[in-house]
């Protein structure tokens, strides 16, 4: 973790509006709600927002398996050294079909061996937006041999999201949740 303690700590149940109550309770896991959920709480309006486009990268209306998806996430995570969202992502991989080694692969990045082409390209497509905000023509071209223009989109949007999200989680320090792995 970049910080060992918040700088903007989760919004605790005794401060929640009725608004809140009734969304956070939903989105709630045996009672708990992620750090990260109650720390974006802080910021109603915004996070209510947030969540709509969320909800489209992570949800049944992206284009990508969920599988191809984890790989971005994965790896935009592991670039921006953000070990909360590392570990959370690593759960969400392994229900996407990610194996324990291919998890740890994605540290290596594209070029390690083992990749399948395509999901090297993934990963490579990842790399290029992080550093330079540009997926270059021969991965696109290689992400063509599978992938419609929806999916490109979403490739793009799913990078970006998580970019974005890996800031604001090293930025304000959320911890890991109890019982999740980081790096």
């Amino acid at each position: 973790m970049k910080l060992s303690q918040p700088r903007i700590t989760p919004i605790g149940e005794d401060e929640w509006t009725d608004e809140q109550r009734e969304s956070l309770e939903a989105r709630s896991r045996a009672g708990h709600v992620y750090n990260v959920i109650g720390t974006m709480a802080r910021h109603w309006e915004a996070s209510k927002k947030f969540q709509v486009w969320a909800y489209h990268v992570m949800g049944d209306t992206s284009t990508l398996v969920p599988r191809e998806r984890e790989l971005l996430i994965l790896r935009i995570g592991w670039q921006c050294q953000a070990e909360y969202e590392w570990g959370q992502h690593v759960i969400f991989g392994k229900e996407a079909g990610l194996t324990d080694e291919e998890i740890a692969r994605i540290k290596a990045g594209p070029e390690a061996d083992g990749w399948d082409p395509f999901d090297a390209t993934l990963l490579r497509a990842a790399d290029e937006l992080h550093a330079d905000a540009f997926i270059s023509d021969a991965t696109w071209a290689a992400l063509s041999e599978r992938y419609n223009t929806q999916q490109f989109m979403d490739v793009v949007f799913t990078v970006g999201q998580y970019n974005m999200v890996s800031m604001a989680l090293n930025s304000f320090g959320v911890q890991l949740d109890d019982g999740v792995a980081g790096f």
